[in-house]
């Protein structure tokens, strides 16, 4: 699994990323597929964000970037890790949920 470190400014920079790093890991054309994100809430506060990339054929690639520890972990279509990447500085995940 690839590790990696990474600093983004804003939610649309964060998207872009994730978007490129699932397209890459498939070698699928940048955007080309639609990415869906759904805010993931713990005790109804927002805690994170899950991202899904549909691609070809209904396969789906996903990523999760959890708060508490600021990571964004990158699972294949069969739900396996294959990236994980520490934010040294994110965006704040309230506006998001607003």
């Amino acid at each position: 699994m690839l590790t990696s470190e990474q600093q983004l400014e804003s939610l649309d920079d964060l998207r872009t990323y994730v978007h490129d790093i699932l397209c890459q890991f498939d070698q699928l054309e940048a955007g080309a597929f639609r990415m869906t994100e759904q805010v993931l809430l713990r005790n109804g506060k927002p805690c994170g964000l899950y991202f899904c990339l549909h691609g070809p054929r209904a396969v789906r690639f996903s990523a999760i970037w959890e708060t508490q520890d600021n990571t964004v972990l990158f699972y294949n279509s069969g739900g396996e890790r294959f990236h994980k990447t520490r934010l040294v500085a994110a965006p704040v995940l309230e506006m998001a949920a607003a």
